[in-house]
């Protein structure tokens, strides 16, 4: 097990270079997929099961290519795919999407982009993400009026320059980056409160965050960091595809825990 990290940012693991947040994040993927909390080298290997990440880090996109249908985008190349304006032939082809630290950087309104996502997933999908957040009554919008804007420098700075829909001109000078100029802008830090109503009312029917530790997996914080956010739009089932590919590993997984404990009958229902 990786050790306890005053910084749950910092790499932590000296073999695969995660952290507590990446931890978190694979944790809750093969909670919410598998009902048990998995390594990804243990998950097994389900081509059926389609997948979408947005700016997914290779410490875990690479593996997840790998085990399941999964593919990964991004914003500024190639493959991309913009969150505030998805295609409709993407409309219900997956099963879950995956994103680390992207929400707090789409332009407002951000309802929009959790509603796009809602509509990618099929009617039984789920949506496993980390955001930065606050227990505040309300969620701290930097650009509410956000239009059509740019980022520039000024002397040794960097500003943003916005012209609102009705014209009048903003200039921000007290900029957030996360990583790094350009896309990484903080454009809001959102509270719990909501985070829950934003999900709800795009479409999904639960959300749970996933705030306990779990040193099984070198989840183990000191801190505040970013909590893994599981939003369902409806109870997990394998289609009948997945479960025939499972099927076919029936021989494997009987040695693992996770089908010691029960899980296999849940995976095998259908949609």
């Amino acid at each position: 097990m990786p050790p306890r990290s005053e910084d749950a940012e910092a790499a932590s693991c000296a073999r695969c270079g995660s952290n507590v947040r990446t931890r978190g994040l694979v944790r809750a993927l093969t909670q919410e997929l598998f009902g048990y909390g998995l390594t990804l080298p243990a998950m097994p290997r389900i081509k059926s099961l389609h997948g979408l990440g947005i700016s997914d880090a290779d410490i875990y996109a690479r593996l997840l290519e790998e085990k399941l249908g999964y593919r990964n985008t991004f914003f500024h190349r190639e493959p991309r795919l913009d969150i505030a304006h998805v295609p409709e032939s993407e409309t219900g082809q997956y099963d879950f999407a995956l994103s680390s630290e992207v929400f707090e950087h789409v332009a407002p309104p951000v309802e929009t982009a959790f509603q796009n996502i809602a509509r990618l997933l099929r009617p039984n999908g789920v949506l496993i993400f980390t955001v930065p957040y606050s227990l505040k009554d309300g969620t701290a919008e930097h650009f509410p009026e956000l239009h059509e804007y740019n980022v520039t420098r000024l002397g040794d700075r960097l500003v943003l320059v916005n012209r609102t829909r009705d014209g009048h001109v903003e200039v921000f000078d007290d900029l957030v980056f996360h990583g790094g100029a350009g896309a990484t802008l903080e454009m809001r830090v959102f509270s719990e409160s909501d985070l829950r109503a934003m999900l709800i009312g795009a479409g999904f029917r639960s959300v749970r965050i996933y705030s306990d530790e779990y040193p099984e997996f070198g989840i183990v914080r000191n801190g505040v960091c970013s909590l893994p956010i599981a939003a369902r739009k409806g109870d997990f089932a394998f289609s009948p595809e997945a479960a025939r590919e499972l099927t076919e590993q029936w021989n494997g997984f009987m040695r693992s825990k996770w089908v010691r404990l029960g899980v296999w009958l849940k995976l095998m229902r259908g949609r």
